[in-house]
């Protein structure tokens, strides 16, 4: 099996997005959509991105390897009453279901990021966005201090070290990484632009609860606990990750949870 399908289908990634909704619609908000612009949401999740994008009336495909949580999109998608706003399945290295040039805008925030072959990825969002349309992701920082790079950075320490030839998905963070993929796939390295921004994580149970849903629902968490199970490191992963998980509460009550997450902000002109 696919092992970053597996990864994804093993826990439930919607349980986590709960807490992403309302960043997710103001990313969307600031992406100048226009009714009837045909876009692609790549590595979409449950849809934290995608149904926003619909909202604003654009036709909107959701591609995400997990079949689960296309299953969780097109159920959000029809409770919400959008009929411009369908889910797939599909791989964002190979992206063959879809024709060149076929989409407005492709974005992609915390979903490709995560693929292997990070050259195919790029050379697939390329081939299918049109001349003159725009590519979005929001990628995490690698050695960010903040959440997510953190849970990522902290989880790694405990789990077996990566097969030979693995791609760290954090290198999409890194500009001169990034610019390198985009030119690779044709583009001009002056229509590829960066900004740092924020992502709120917030939800109405304290951190160590909200850490519990990681270890629970995220598949990366899900590997690293299991791993530390092993080794008899469970609990010295469970002390770090609660320690991170507090510190970084902004809500100012213990029994809520606000934290931002630093990520890069990719812009690229086709």
């Amino acid at each position: 099996m696919n092992p970053n399908k597996a990864l994804w289908e093993k826990g439930d990634f919607t349980q986590i997005a709960q807490a992403m909704r309302k960043s997710g619609a103001a990313f969307v908000q600031k992406l100048g959509i226009t009714k009837d612009m045909d876009v692609l949401d790549l590595g979409c999740g449950d849809g934290t991105t995608a149904i926003p994008e619909a909202k604003l009336g654009a036709n909107v495909i959701g591609v995400d390897i997990a079949q689960n949580l296309v299953e969780a999109g097109n159920a959000r998608a029809k409770a919400e009453g959008l009929s411009n706003c369908t889910f797939r399945e599909g791989d964002a290295t190979d992206l063959h279901e879809f024709g060149s040039n076929s989409f407005d805008l492709v974005v992609s925030v915390f979903g490709a990021m995560f693929a292997p072959k990070p050259f195919d990825v790029a050379k697939e969002m390329v081939r299918v966005t049109r001349p003159g349309g725009r590519i979005v992701m929001g990628n995490w920082i690698p050695g960010d201090p903040t959440l997510v790079a953190q849970i990522l950075k902290i989880s790694s320490a405990y789990t077996p070290p990566p097969p030979e030839g693995f791609v760290s998905p954090m290198l999409w963070g890194l500009e001169d990484n990034v610019v390198e993929r985009f030119v690779a796939a044709g583009i001009s390295k002056e229509n590829i632009s960066f900004s740092k921004e924020s992502f709120t994580f917030d939800v109405p149970y304290s951190p160590t609860e909200y850490l519990a849903t990681f270890k629970k629902y995220y598949g990366p968490t899900m590997n690293a606990f299991e791993a530390a199970e092993r080794n008899g490191k469970s609990n010295e992963l469970q002390r770090e990750l609660e320690a991170l998980f507090i510190g970084q509460n902004q809500s100012g009550d213990a029994d809520k949870t606000l934290i931002s997450a630093t990520f890069l902000r990719v812009s690229v002109i086709c």
